[in-house]
């Protein structure tokens, strides 16, 4: 079983971004950062829903 809290994964996979070449970066936090927002839209429209 993982215990690996939501922030420790995120924290986790900013490490490993870090850690390739600059020209892949921006990618990489480009899709960290859709993932994040497509979250956070859907718990706001949860929000506003129920």
């Amino acid at each position: 079983m993982d215990d690996e809290s939501p922030v420790d994964g995120l924290m986790s996979r900013l490490s490993l971004i870090e850690d390739q070449p600059l020209e892949t970066r921006a990618a990489s936090f480009a899709q960290i950062h859709d993932q994040l927002q497509q979250q956070l839209e859907g718990k706001d429209a949860f929000s506003r829903n129920g």
